[in-house]
Order: structure tokens, then C-alpha cells, then sequence
């Protein structure tokens, strides 16, 4: 697969990510206002637009990562992309620990 196949595939799961956003919230507007934990990035983020991948809950921007990553063969599974942005899950959760930090000592 050459460069210009990858680009055209992520704009195309762009296109329908965002899609599958809007029409969650067309379908449902409160899904807009509730949030949950996203397995994947570890951040809390609107309901609209998610997927549930087995065990796991992936916020929109994890959808498009996701879908993304098995059209051009980056990973094969949920369990591989999971894995894969542990780092960034780290991050996320360091990040809370100091404002709750910040917010105890306030």
C-alpha cells in the first residue's frame, strides 16, 4: 500500500468517523453531554460518536485511530491499538492526579 492509499483511506474514515458522530447526536442529542472514560486514550469524552470494541469503550478520535490502523494493517485488534497508546493513557492519568492535586490544596 502506497502513501497516497493511506492518505486516501484516513480521509475517507475521517469523513465517516465524523459522520458516525453527528448522527449519534442527530439520534440521541443527550449523548452530546454524557462522557465516560475512554479505554484507549484514557480521556473523558462525549458518548456520540463511540464504539464499544469488546471489553473496551474508544471515544471518537480512538474510533478514527482504530478504524484507521485495521484499513491500513497497523493493527489487527482493539487489544493492539489498546496497547499501543498506554503511553498516552499514562499521560492522561498523571495529568488528572495534578489537578486533583492542585485542587485539594485550592
Amino acid at each position: 500500500m502506497d502513501i497516497n492509499e493511506k492518505i486516501k483511506i484516513i480521509e475517507d474514515m475521517q469523513a465517516v468517523v465524523e459522520q458516525m458522530r453527528l448522527d449519534d447526536i442527530e439520534e440521541d442529542p443527550s449523548l452530546e453531554d454524557e462522557v465516560f472514560e475512554c479505554s484507549c486514550c484514557g480521556k473523558t469524552k462525549c458518548l456520540a460518536g463511540s464504539i464499544q470494541y469488546g471489553k473496551y469503550r474508544l471515544c471518537n478520535d480512538c474510533v478514527l485511530l482504530a478504524e484507521t490502523g485495521f484499513a491500513i494493517g497497523k493493527f489487527k485488534n482493539a487489544d493492539e491499538l489498546i496497547k499501543a497508546m498506554e503511553d498516552t493513557r499514562l499521560e492522561e492519568m498523571c495529568e488528572f492526579i495534578k489537578l486533583e492535586e492542585k485542587r485539594e490544596i485550592n
